[in-house]
């Protein structure tokens, strides 16, 4: 395992919009002596089965799963975690944008709610503000799940591919895996977005097969 290396890992079914990605990663400010690595899984026959793909790739200590159309704009986003990490090794993975309860599998039902992106949910390419539900003022804000657009590890657990087949879903799962074993999940502390999220429209098919497995396997922390 290499402490100083930092991997982005992404299912990758689109170039363009990858290639795009990859122009913020190589943009980042990099901290002496870390190094980073870029793996992209193409083919995969779900995001669990893609993501421990990966994972068995690499050995760094440091692994970003972001979508290939999340672009990561602040520059010392590098800074940023490695930081929180080390300075709080129960802090298992992170992310942009979570909630503090499930409400019948769904983060969105939340009220409890944190984190703050840009977006482009109209399909028109517009990039807009996201939903800013809550800033913390603490170093970081546990919560019980992350959403996938971007999930930040500084330690490695099986993504489900025995559970979660397709698309959907195993954002949650990951993030209640990581508590299960003892690890908190939070939200770092930015009053101003550190990423864009160029999904579009997004596609829900499969969503509520996913989401009632995701129910019943995991009661009752999604109730």
């Amino acid at each position: 395992m290499s402490n100083n290396k930092v991997c982005f890992i992404s299912c990758v079914n689109n170039y363009e919009e990858y290639n795009m990605a990859l122009l913020h990663i190589h943009s980042l400010r990099i901290p002496g002596g870390y190094e980073i690595e870029t793996i992209a899984i193409e083919n995969a026959a779900s995001l669990t089965s893609g993501y421990n793909e990966a994972m068995r790739k690499t050995d760094a200590k440091y692994k970003v799963y972001l979508h290939q159309d999340t672009y990561i704009i602040n520059k010392n986003f590098l800074f940023e975690i490695i930081a929180l990490f080390q300075r709080y090794p129960k802090l298992g993975m992170m992310g942009a944008i979570g909630s503090k309860t499930i409400p019948y599998g769904c983060m969105h039902l939340s009220q409890l709610r944190y984190g703050v992106i840009y977006h482009t949910f109209d399909g028109k390419g517009k990039i807009s503000l996201g939903q800013n539900i809550a800033v913390t003022d603490k170093d970081y804000e546990p919560v019980r799940a992350i959403d996938g657009m971007i999930m930040i590890t500084q330690y490695d657990i099986p993504w489900r591919e025995d559970i979660f087949k397709g698309w959907h879903c195993y954002d949650i799962s990951q993030s209640l895996e990581f508590q299960m074993a003892g690890f908190e999940v939070g939200i770092p502390k930015h009053s101003s977005p550190w990423y864009i999220h160029d999904c579009g429209i997004i596609t829900l098919t499969g969503f509520e097969e996913n989401r009632k497995i995701l129910v019943q396997h995991y009661y009752p922390y999604t109730i």
